[in-house]
Order: C-alpha cells, then sequence, then structure tokens
C-alpha cells in the first residue's frame, strides 16, 4: 500500500508540475510576444520518398480534427516494392501552443480505438543530418489478432523529444529564449506480419530514416 501511495503521489506531482510549467510558459509569451513561424503546408510533402511511395492519401474526420486542434495535418500510407512492406505516417503540427492547442499523445489514442500496448520503450534511431541519434518511442501493440510497431516523437524548433513531460519542459525554455512554442507529433505504424515483430520495427525505423530529412523543412526548426 505505502509504494501505491508513493507512486501515486509522484504521479500527481508530474502532471502537477507539467500543468505549471505549461502555465508559465503561455504566460510568457503573451506578455512578450511570440515568434510564429510559417512552413510550407504537409500536403506538399512528396509523394515519392526514397524507395517509399504514396499507396494512399488519407483523410481526417471534422470531428477529429476539431479535437486535434491543429494548424496542419498529414496521413498517408507508403509501401516499399522491395520490402514488400507498407508504412503510415501521421503527422499534426502546432504553430502555437498559447491558444491552448497541443499534441495528444498515441498513447492516449491508442487505447481508446481498442489497442493494447504489449511493448513501450524509448529507443534511439540515427538519422542523416543529426549529429545525435534521435530518441524515439516504441510501442508494440495488438488489438485481436493485428499486431503494428509504433513509433512517434515530438519535434521542436531546437530538438527531437520522445518524453511527453519533457516536451513540456522544453515548450516553457524555448518560449522564454526562443520565443517559440510550435511543434509536432510524428508518428510512424507498421504492420505486423505474422508474429515477425523485428522485421515491422526495422521497416519503420527505415522508414523514418528516409522521411525525416526533408520532413524537416515541414517542421519546427
Amino acid at each position: 500500500m505505502p509504494q501505491t501511495n508513493g507512486f501515486l503521489s509522484s504521479k500527481y506531482v508530474r502532471i502537477l508540475s507539467g500543468v505549471l510549467l505549461v502555465q508559465a510558459a503561455l504566460f510568457y509569451t503573451i506578455s512578450h510576444g511570440e515568434i510564429v513561424p510559417v512552413n510550407a503546408p504537409l500536403s506538399d510533402f512528396p509523394k515519392m520518398v526514397g524507395n517509399w511511395f504514396l499507396t494512399q492519401e488519407g483523410t481526417i474526420e471534422k470531428q477529429v480534427q476539431d479535437v486535434l486542434r491543429a494548424d496542419d495535418l498529414l496521413t498517408r500510407t507508403y509501401g516499399n516494392t522491395s520490402m514488400g512492406r507498407s508504412a503510415n505516417l501521421f503527422v499534426a503540427y502546432f504553430r502555437t501552443q498559447r491558444t491552448g492547442a497541443a499534441p495528444h499523445s498515441p498513447k492516449n489514442c491508442l487505447p481508446g480505438n481498442g489497442w493494447v500496448a504489449d511493448q513501450s520503450d524509448i529507443i534511439d534511431v540515427k538519422v542523416q543530418g543529426e549529429v545525435a541519434s534521435i530518441p524515439v518511442n516504441r510501442y508494440i501493440v495488438s488489438r485481436g489478432e493485428d499486431r503494428s510497431v509504433v513509433l512517434y516523437w515530438y519535434q521542436t524548433p531546437k530538438r527531437v523529444v520522445a518524453s511527453e513531460y519533457s516536451a513540456k519542459v522544453y515548450l516553457v525554455t524555448d518560449s522564454i529564449r526562443y520565443k517559440r512554442t510550435d511543434t509536432a507529433l510524428v508518428r510512424v505504424v507498421v504492420p505486423v506480419l505474422g508474429k515477425d515483430d523485428d522485421g515491422a520495427l526495422n521497416t519503420a525505423i527505415e522508414f523514418v530514416r528516409t522521411v525525416f530529412p526533408p520532413l524537416r523543412s515541414y517542421l519546427p526548426s
């Protein structure tokens, strides 16, 4: 019982701290002004990237858009003939978080759609143009007999962040130092074929390595 109470207290403190940090950031940007960049629309993102080509242009229902409150959205499925695989790319871009709009964590959305997380951790992915590897959340999720590998991260003006809490901290520091609160959520989903979790993960990582460099010009930087 004491361990449970400690966990709940710790969780409560983290949540409260996150809320206070965000409030501080929003108050600062309102008081001191904010730089709101204008990026190219996500719809202009290439339909052919490396060996990956567009197979389906997704649509997002109006009611979902109203919940997300993102300034720009992209959902597409790409295929790779040589690998015999497909990958879904979802991007939600927010020009400012001063209005209260912010990315919704996939770890909260997936259970609502019936998916259960069988594995959850953070991995490092080496991508072109970055000195250090980027941290990426890895989820292996299942719904009935279907399984998928999910990779996602938050793209802020100066860095790639995996942790939701760290993203809130950087929201504060970036708003003060750079007068910016723009951010993006990038999510990649690759279906597991058979029981080949490793094959799906390798495909997802390869897809991230391919799309990350061209995607940079459409996201906070």
